[in-house]
């Protein structure tokens, strides 16, 4: 059977390539498997669905990855450089009191280790990839949706021999052969703990046994922690213990949820090693992005020059001059006078909150953002990126065929130990852009995982 069809100028934006993975079930068999797979983790029902997995050239696909190792790297020296220990970074970056916690007794550990788990978020923009933010933290979403919609793919698309017309890296395969390095580099037991909460809002304890469960059946040995039932993982005997694991939650969720993290702070003081660990807050801050936009003066020329072709132009808001476009403004003023072209974003924050794009608000809203971010002064401004389309096709409840439609998907690769583990997306199924977040509410949200063709 032929799985491709040839999509020609019909699929948008020529990045996305001209070819795309024909539905190999019918809409209601594709509905069900998705949902399936899915079921009982908190996931929220999508009227909207995919009907196959999003395709794009190889060399497009190697270029997303590429370029992302490439930006972590530079986003975790830029971080770093902020300051020579964690107190000057906390004051560098007036990190509110509350993530003032959960460290590591060895700091070259703590630094070490902080970027073992990140997903980016990028949109193809006119000239193509632009890397919008950079999600670092053990919490991150799309690992278990991403896994989860492959295995849906592989089942549909593969031939007798399993082999698939696509390529992709399983997510918790790869997971599992960052957990086996990090072991052997700290010369520790490979059993881990997967430690998060179904107290938080939207999450049910299927979402982190999913994860235990790969692990178990792929030659680790691994549980899911409550907080509560941590001690577990250290205070008894050594054969027992689970020296290594994931922080599968973010204080904010936590704080919100009531839940207490004192259990992870017994747990990291008796020698448990948890990624990613509480640095990575300083690469995740929007902050951070901002002081690489600007340009480092450890930086090649080389690293300018990817720096410039793939973050779209990004400041930290406060009352100064800086470059644009090759000449020196006045930052505020510039900022006040053209909202249509920028996006403020606080330092943190998540799913799109704390986010205002200036052309989707009147010039009294966006003053009034702008005059909150700078007394603030942990906001930052970035270019707009009008995210480009591409032609996917779309099963929905109530409807019998797949149809076809135009969108503006957000990328997500997600890499475990600077390895390539596979690209979450998301997008509206109406067509329109803007924050995607499949947690928001609104009807039309989808997520989706993006293979190599």
């Amino acid at each position: 059977m032929d799985t491709h069809e040839d999509l020609g100028t019909g699929n948008g934006h020529s990045w996305f390539g001209g070819h795309r993975l024909r539905p190999a079930a019918s809409a209601d068999t594709i509905r069900q498997m998705l949902r399936h797979e899915l079921r009982d983790t908190g996931w929220p029902h999508q009227p909207v669905l995919p009907a196959a997995p999003m395709a794009i050239p190889r060399a497009a696909y190697a270029e997303v990855f590429r370029v992302s190792a490439a930006l972590i790297e530079l986003l975790r020296r830029t971080a770093l450089e902020a300051g020579p220990t964690t107190a000057d970074r906390l004051k560098a970056y007036s990190m509110p009191a509350s993530e003032d916690r959960l460290w590591m007794r060895d700091p070259f550990i703590e630094e070490r280790y902080a970027d073992s788990v990140v997903r980016p978020d990028l949109v193809i923009g006119p000239d193509g990839p632009q890397f919008l933010e950079f999600n670092v933290s053990g919490a991150l979403g799309g690992v278990v949706e991403s896994q989860s919609r492959l295995a849906v793919w592989n089942r549909l698309h593969a031939d007798e021999e399993g082999r698939t017309p696509y390529r992709s890296p399983n997510p918790l395969a790869v997971r599992t052969e960052m957990f086996r390095s990090l072991s052997a580099e700290l010369a520790l037991a490979p059993r881990v703990a997967v430690v998060g909460s179904s107290r938080v809002s939207g999450v049910h304890p299927r979402y982190f046994e999913m994860e235990a469960d790969y692990y178990n059946s792929h030659g680790l040995t691994a549980s899911f922690f409550e907080p509560e039932e941590l001690h577990r993982a250290w205070d008894c005997a050594p054969n027992l213990r689970h020296p290594i694991g994931l922080r599968n939650f973010t204080i904010p969720d936590w704080d919100e949820a009531g839940v207490d993290t004192a259990p992870v702070q017994d747990a990291l003081d008796h020698g448990c090693v948890l990624v990613g660990t509480q640095t990575s807050t300083f690469m995740h801050s929007k902050l951070t992005m901002g002081l690489l936009s600007e340009g480092r003066p450890w930086m090649t020329e080389g690293e300018r020059r990817l720096v410039e072709r793939y973050l779209p132009w990004t400041r930290i808001l406060s009352e100064r001059r800086t470059e644009r476009q090759g000449r020196q403004v006045d930052l505020l003023p510039f900022v006040l006078a053209n909202r249509e072209l920028l996006v403020l974003k606080a330092g943190l924050g998540d799913c799109g909150k704390q986010v205002v794009i200036g052309r989707q608000v009147d010039q009294a809203e966006w003053e009034s953002a702008v005059g909150e971010a700078v007394v603030g002064g942990t906001s930052v401004v970035q270019q707009f990126v009008e995210p480009q389309t591409c032609r996917v096709a779309l099963i929905a409840d109530g409807v019998d065929e797949p149809y076809e439609v135009d969108v503006a998907p957000v990328l997500g690769p997600l890499v475990f130990g600077g390895r390539p583990a596979g690209m979450f997306c998301r997008f509206f199924g109406d067509g329109s852009a803007g924050i995607v977040s499949v947690r928001g509410g609104r009807a039309s949200s989808s997520d989706n995982v993006m293979v190599a063709i």
